[in-house]
């Protein structure tokens, strides 16, 4: 219900190739740390978000999605269940094309709201699943 293929494939396809991660940091034992090394493979910019502000991948690392000095396309989500509505609103604030919640991570509640500012939403869903599954 909340991750219809329709919608899977155009966040992954055509909304943009900035992803910001929140959630992400260099932990390599989190899965945020592996789905981020997938979405690089397959050509997204990942923008860690996280409160210690690591480099990871790469890139430089933002404390919060209003940090970030540049667009995000899509926010892709690793934060428990009852802090994501609020990430979800960050990213409405911040102008993103698109939210995702990872495996695990429901609110319905932000999922309409989110859906209803014009976004395309994901929820309980991983785009490193996604992607081989889409081709």
């Amino acid at each position: 219900m909340y991750a219809d293929t329709e919608t899977i494939r155009r966040i992954l396809e055509d909304s943009g190739d900035t992803w910001a991660v929140v959630g992400l940091s260099d932990n390599r034992s989190r899965a945020a740390y592996g789905v981020a090394e997938v979405l690089q493979r397959f050509g997204k910019r990942v923008v860690p978000v996280h409160p210690k502000a690591e480099r990871v991948h790469g890139e430089e690392g933002y404390a919060s999605l209003a940090d970030i000095p540049f667009p995000v396309d899509v926010v892709d989500v690793f934060v428990n269940s009852d802090l994501a509505g609020a990430v979800a609103d960050e990213a409405v604030a911040a102008g993103a094309k698109a939210v995702w919640f990872q495996l695990g991570v429901v609110d319905e509640e932000a999922y309409e709201r989110t859906r209803a500012a014009g976004l395309d939403m994901v929820m309980d869903r991983c785009p490193a699943i996604e992607i081989p599954r889409l081709g």
